[in-house]
């Protein structure tokens, strides 16, 4: 099963849903910040991607900066930080088994298929 971390919203989400369907692929969509991941699933993400709390979230947003955060923030503090402002998760995310992309750019996401 393949699932999507999505925001229509975005054209980079978009263009990356637009490539799964391309490939036959019908991938679950999350929208994200309609069902806002909790901190379990954001670990278990963060797990997937093999990457730091820091390398998921979008810093430029404003929300990162009202919330006192900052890039040397422990993990624990991000992690908290995206399961209560889902807008600072990067996107999209896609997720294919226990393997997992951030999929800028969205061909990025050919590498866990």
């Amino acid at each position: 099963m393949i699932t999507i971390w999505h925001n229509p919203r975005c054209s980079k989400s978009r263009q990356t849903l637009d490539l799964l369907i391309k490939q036959g692929i019908d991938p679950v969509e999350r929208r994200y910040l309609d069902d806002a991941p909790a901190e379990d699933e954001l670990r278990a993400a963060q797990t997937a991607l093999g990457l730091p709390a820091i390398a998921m979230m979008r810093t430029g947003e404003a929300a990162f900066k009202e919330m006192g955060l900052s890039k040397t923030d422990d993990e624990a503090t991000l992690i908290a930080a995206m399961a209560e402002q889902p807008k600072l998760i990067e996107r999209p995310i896609v997720f294919a088994g226990d393997r997992a992309a951030i999929d800028r750019p969205p061909e990025a996401v050919l590498a866990i298929l």
